[in-house]
């Protein structure tokens, strides 16, 4: 019996769709469950034929547990070594360089130094930065939210450059992105296997709650 898993976090509404929707296809030696997790040693082999990964992005352990299955032939989604490369403000530039368009986003310091690092540790940055052509490149209102990571933290809509200074002195040491507003009418999850893309939900309405695979 090949077995599917799914690792997650706080959420509860996509975790359960998809695995209540695997095992209702009831293909003969398949079957899926939530990652369960009492021991991991090095090497050993994985239980899970598949992971598919939603909360790596916030716990080490859990990125090592998933290198590690990788590692003995468990295909994890994401790719446990892409994250290490795998942030929004790179994502972005990738897809705009392939021809997806995304909003227009500029990448802005931390407010304050990384530990043990000080002035002398950014004589490359040109300071105070251009922050009119950034404003203007991006226009208000804008979203600020840190450069990589994810789970709507820190995330910010800002109409004004004063807003911008107020609320990036609150930011401390995450490296944030100012990015333009986009007004949409709808919205997809999607989730791309190679060169096939699936369409999860439709998900415009809906505060992450309803899931329809």
């Amino acid at each position: 019996m090949k077995k599917i898993g799914i690792l997650f976090g706080q959420e509860r509404s996509f975790p359960q769709a998809f695995i209540d929707r695997v095992n209702q296809k009831a293909v003969k030696g398949i079957t899926a469950e939530f990652v369960k997790i009492d021991k991991v040693f090095q090497a050993e082999k994985p239980e899970y034929a598949v992971i598919i990964d939603r909360i790596s992005q916030d716990v080490p352990f859990y990125r090592a547990y998933l290198k590690n299955a990788a590692m003995g032939g468990t295909a994890v989604i994401n790719n446990p070594f892409w994250w290490s490369a795998d942030e929004k403000f790179f994502n972005n530039a990738l897809a705009e360089n392939i021809g997806v368009p995304v909003p227009k986003t500029a990448l802005i310091p931390s407010r304050e130094h990384p530990d043990d690092t000080n002035e002398n540790s950014f004589s490359n940055l040109v300071m105070p930065f251009d922050w009119d052509a950034i404003f203007e490149y991006t226009g208000f209102p804008a979203y600020m939210k840190p450069f990589d990571g994810g789970g709507w933290k820190e995330v910010y809509k800002l109409c004004s450059k004063e807003e911008f200074f107020e609320k990036h002195s609150e930011t401390k040491q995450t490296v944030m992105m100012l990015q333009e507003e986009i007004i949409f009418d709808d919205t997809l999850d999607v989730i791309a296997l190679a060169a096939s893309t699936y369409v999860l939900c439709n998900t415009s309405h809906v505060t992450h709650t309803i899931y329809a695979m």
